[in-house]
């Protein structure tokens, strides 16, 4: 559903309600039927595809469904600093609001205690591992926190299998470490499970892919495009739909969009509660009958967690990630707590924003 700001309902243009061929054109951005999205009115709707600090890259459309792709300044007084994947209202080369997103995909910012936002209303995400060589259990786990943490689908993704002689091995072994999650095997070499990707990017959802340098995370896209181009042309309908409209931004030919966000290292990582027990999801059912309910798993009396482990039902690494993952999101918190209190200290306001802002008279 579409939805048009409410504010001051009787200055609302007679086009205020979207047509069908700006919904279409939005179709292609990744706007799914059930999505509930508001826009400004008298501005244009789109999708930011990248950040340049004050500055994003916005694809947007016209009333007629005519497409643009261009940089667009901040006005003042957003109500959110708009990050890839956002929707967006633009105006005279201003992006004037961004909508409520569904899901944040996040990283620690610059600052310590700071959280930095890096894509928004996703709805899978893909954790890219090569198969290739020995799997890498702590990324797993960890980009699996920060998947269910962002509010999105996370989807195992094991590349390069046609370089592997122990691919069952492996899979049993990264279905071990997510429990419940859908976990695949990927070759970009002979095409293998590149149509079961495509099925699950279908038109209405967004995805990013996660995984280290190396993973195969560019060979998989042009897998999945059956091209290293990316490139084609779009109508204004969104028929004929092109792959690639920025650098960031890939709408694919199985209907769904890709955004490419930048490479994700172990300590970029942010972990919360929520993401840790879904990650966890063996550990926090196990949690359920632990004589405290804030049982830390170490030595507690009663502890259920600890007792699994003693008779062999959960594995010892696993519970040792746990803590150390738990230890991190403490850290986390506590540097949060500090920042805080320290720019309290200082006197420090929010951060200014230029330019004009926008109201709905002109």
């Amino acid at each position: 559903m579409v939805l048009v700001e409410k504010d001051n309902l009787e200055s609302l243009p007679t086009n205020a309600p979207l047509s069908d061929v700006v919904v279409g054109v939005l179709r292609t951005l990744g706007l799914g039927e059930a999505s509930e999205v508001i826009f400004s009115t008298d501005s244009n709707p789109g999708r930011v595809s990248i950040v340049h600090g004050t500055t994003a890259d916005v694809i947007w459309c016209d009333e007629s469904g005519a497409e643009s792709t261009t940089t667009s300044q901040f006005a003042t007084a957003l109500n959110l600093s708009p990050v890839a994947g956002d929707w967006v209202s633009v105006r005279d080369g201003y992006v004037t609001s961004v909508s409520p997103r569904t899901t944040e995909l996040r990283r620690p910012g610059a600052t310590p205690g700071d959280v930095q936002v890096l894509a928004a209303n996703i709805d899978v995400v893909l954790v890219v591992l090569p198969i290739d060589r020995e799997l890498n259990i702590l990324m797993l786990e960890r980009l699996a926190v920060m998947a269910f943490d962002s509010g999105a689908r996370p989807v195992v993704v094991l590349t390069k299998s046609d370089g592997s002689h122990v691919v069952e091995a492996v899979v049993e072994e990264a279905s071990d470490a997510v429990p419940g999650v859908e976990v695949m095997t990927t070759s970009s070499a002979s095409g293998h499970g590149i149509e079961k990707l495509r099925a699950i990017l279908h038109q209405g959802v967004t995805a990013v892919m996660l995984g280290a340098s190396g993973a195969g995370k560019t060979s998989l896209l042009n897998a999945l495009e059956g091209s290293s181009e990316l490139t084609a042309s779009v109508s204004r309908s969104g028929e004929g739909r092109h792959v690639t409209t920025t650098r960031r931004l890939y709408r694919l030919s199985s209907g769904g969009v890709l955004l490419d966000i930048p490479g994700i290292r172990l300590l970029d990582l942010t972990i919360g509660q929520q993401g840790l027990d879904d990650a966890f999801a063996d550990i926090t059912e196990l949690a359920r009958n632990c004589k405290f309910s804030d049982c830390a798993h170490s030595g507690d009396d009663g502890c259920a967690v600890e007792a699994a482990v003693a008779s062999g039902e959960l594995s010892p690494r696993r519970l040792e990630s746990w803590r150390t993952i738990r230890d991190e999101m403490i850290q986390q918190g506590v540097s949060r707590d500090q920042e805080v209190s320290a720019r309290k200290k200082k006197g420090r306001g929010a951060k200014p924003k230029p330019v004009p802002s926008f109201d709905d008279e002109d």
